[in-house]
């Protein structure tokens, strides 16, 4: 059976379309029209306007286009969808937002440190993976996936958390949290290993855990979150296998499966780019100990 079937309104999300694009309209009017009214403004760079616009565009696509309704039918599309919301559109969006606007939604004192404290590595790592892992467990899951206003908020609160994990391996604030090199490394190596437990619960469990995507009546009852009820009462529908030939078990386990492999690449890609990162580094600090010794300087 083809989605189609809900409607454009649960297909499409007009109205979160529409909040997205006055975000990104805000976003261009502060950072370039408006910026000189406020101090210590600099002007946008190229980069930060396609890393913010990727952020917004992949946010709409994950929680407004389709994919979010088959997020609601098949258990890897929530996967996917928790993957791209927790693991790349948090590090597009500190690296699309201008220094001087952190800057300036810090300048409260409590809200300064009420960010210090969660942006702490230590906090951050443990409040991000915890929340994550048990969102997950299959009593909570089904609880949070049937109440709109504690799903949305749920979701709100790991997006947050997500970007707290993800501050101190790449924000570009002088006075913030900011791990070296190695301290990275192992931050990437802590968030891997913290998010194992729950992958793999689910790649490797031998009967479907959650009711929202085994159970007609919960699953129903999780889809009214997306689909205006008027739909549903129109349909007759037995549970998401109408929408594929998969088994609850295979798709929960490819959820699980897609969620590592999407992890494990995003933190290769870090990875790789704190190697980088380091490497360059050291090659610098090195040809300027090798000036130093062929060009000394005189004593006076």
């Amino acid at each position: 059976m083809s989605i189609s079937i809900f409607g454009f309104r649960a297909l499409w999300s007009p109205i979160f379309l529409a909040v997205l694009v006055l975000t990104l309209v805000g976003y261009f009017l502060i950072t370039m029209k408006y910026r000189q009214k406020f101090s210590r403004s600099e002007p946008l760079k190229k980069g930060q306007a396609i890393n913010f616009s990727l952020a917004i565009i992949l946010l709409y696509i994950i929680k407004g286009s389709p994919i979010d309704l088959m997020g609601h039918l098949m258990f890897y599309a929530h996967m996917t969808q928790m993957a791209v919301l927790c693991l790349i559109i948090p590090q597009l969006f500190i690296l699309g937002i201008p220094p001087w606007i952190w800057r300036t939604l810090q300048n409260k004192n409590y809200i300064k440190k009420v960010f210090f404290v969660l942006s702490n590595p230590v906090i951050a790592l443990i409040l991000f993976n915890g929340v994550f892992s048990i969102y997950h467990i299959p009593l909570i899951f089904d609880f949070v996936k049937t109440n709109m206003w504690l799903h949305a908020g749920y979701t709100s609160i790991l997006f947050v958390l997500a970007i707290f994990f993800w501050w101190p391996l790449i924000n570009r604030l002088e006075d913030q949290h900011t791990l070296s090199g190695l301290k990275k490394v192992g931050y990437i190596f802590a968030g891997g290993a913290l998010l194992l437990p729950a992958c793999g619960l689910i790649i490797f469990a031998d009967v479907p855990l959650y009711a929202t995507f085994s159970d007609p009546n919960a699953w129903a009852k999780a889809l009214e979150l997306c689909v205006p009820g008027t739909t549903l009462a129109g349909l007759t529908l037995s549970g998401p296998e109408v929408f594929s030939s998969m088994s609850l078990i295979y798709d929960q386990q490819l959820g699980g499966i897609i969620m590592k492999i999407i992890q494990e690449i995003v933190y290769g890609f870090v990875l790789a780019r704190v190697f980088f990162s380091w490497y360059k580094k050291e090659q610098e600090e090195t040809e300027v100990e090798q000036q130093h010794r062929l060009n000394p300087q005189p004593i006076e």
